[in-house]
């Protein structure tokens, strides 16, 4: 009876594996088709900045193997619609024989561009990428909640989190700074969990990570599969149309002297922007500036993107916008105060040995900033492209 009862079971087995088998070679298929979307649609996606892009990984993957795309990673500063010079509608017929695959959102910061990085790992070794520094980052105590809560990648986490790119000792401390943004975890169990158990250093919970590693994969390996379900739909039904090669020899000193004159444009009221008195002794200020400076998360921040960067050997420039020197002199901070920050950027990038344009000569041009804030003006703009386009071509960036 019990062998007869096996053997009517067996043909179920078989159709169970049966059917097991052929979802997983159409999950495989789909996953292949998408991928090769991605990679063929790069000249109309790569110079385009969208949600998508940010969230997930698949057009960041895609524009980082493109061996004429440059990644740059920023903030609020690439969303500015009032500056055609921007690099990616500058380079977006690859002029010089590449485009600008701008990545980022309002209030992205240190920390989320790090994520992106340490996710797509081996991708990015030995290519070029930039990442654009805004110094208020730098010059704040303040954590920035809602600006990671708006760009947290769950996806971008678990990559990081669960590859193999990063080693140990990073993933602790990249933890134990993500903890303290608690409501981006708030719904995610395993990803709390996991960071709680690398951010506590303890042998025993190491062990415990270990053994959840598993379960992280198969729930990495869900979140890529809906990313590139996505980004499949985006190319149906979003792509716009491919920009023509236009290949320009470009003298940059004739187009920064034409535009160094340009007036930068209104954005409207400055949100967030300090409010001082009218009359204030100058340098006053400067004793609190260089504490908030010094006590600023945002240097433990950098340091950890640029572990990053080393770890996965890519091939980095660091531009940091200037500061609004202008505006913080009214504000009773002095040209020596800000020197620390400038001086501190440089050592710190220095030790990882990257490139870096910290633009301090432009401290006190108030054409290169748009309303003292950390958003490039048409001049600043043209500044940081000859910076991306020396960087790609291999020169020394100038500043």
């Amino acid at each position: 009876m019990a062998r007869a009862c096996g053997k009517k079971g067996m043909p179920y087995l078989f159709s169970g594996l049966i059917a097991s088998g052929v979802a997983a070679a159409v999950l495989f298929a789909g996953r292949m088709a998408a991928i090769h979307l991605e990679h063929a649609t790069i000249p109309s996606t790569a110079p385009e900045l969208f949600s998508l892009k940010n969230q997930g990984l698949a057009f960041q993957r895609a524009a980082a193997q493109a061996p004429n795309v440059l990644l740059l990673y920023g903030s609020s500063e690439l969303l500015v619609p009032a500056v055609p010079e921007k690099g990616d509608n500058f380079f977006r017929t690859a002029p010089t024989g590449f485009q600008v695959s701008p990545v980022g959102g309002g209030g992205a910061n240190l920390l989320v561009m790090l994520q992106r990085v340490g996710a797509l790992g081996s991708d990015l070794r030995g290519k070029g990428l930039v990442i654009s520094l805004s110094p208020v980052w730098l010059l704040k105590s303040g954590s920035g909640l809602k600006g990671y809560e708006a760009n947290f990648s769950a996806m971008a986490v678990s990559e990081m989190i669960f590859g193999t790119a990063l080693d140990f000792e990073l993933k602790r401390d990249i933890a134990s700074r993500m903890l303290i943004y608690r409501s981006t975890l708030e719904n995610r169990p395993l990803l709390e969990f996991a960071l709680r158990r690398l951010a506590s250093g303890r042998w025993l919970d190491r062990v415990i990570f270990c053994a959840l590693w598993p379960a992280g994969k198969v729930q990495t390996s869900l979140l890529e599969l809906q990313d590139h379900a996505a980004a499949l739909n985006y190319i149906r039904h979003k792509i716009k149309p491919a920009p023509q090669p236009h290949a320009e020899v470009l003298d940059w000193s004739k187009l920064i002297g034409k535009v160094s004159g340009t007036k930068p444009s209104d954005t409207g009221p400055v949100k967030n922007a300090p409010s001082f008195d009218a009359q204030i002794i100058p340098g006053s200020r400067d004793v609190a500036f260089r504490s908030d400076m010094n006590a600023s998360p945002g240097w433990i921040d950098l340091e950890l993107l640029l572990r990053t960067l080393a770890r996965v050997r890519a091939r980095a420039l660091i531009l940091s916008m200037p500061i609004g020197g202008d505006f913080y002199d009214h504000a009773g901070i002095s040209r020596s105060a800000r020197e620390d920050y400038y001086t501190k950027l440089r050592a710190l990038v220095q030790r990882y040995h990257f490139a870096l344009v910290e633009f301090e000569e432009h401290d006190e041009d108030p054409a290169f900033l748009i309303r003292h804030q950390s958003h490039l003006s048409t001049k600043g703009w043209m500044y940081y492209n000859r910076a991306l386009d020396d960087f790609f071509h291999g020169r020394v960036p100038r500043s």
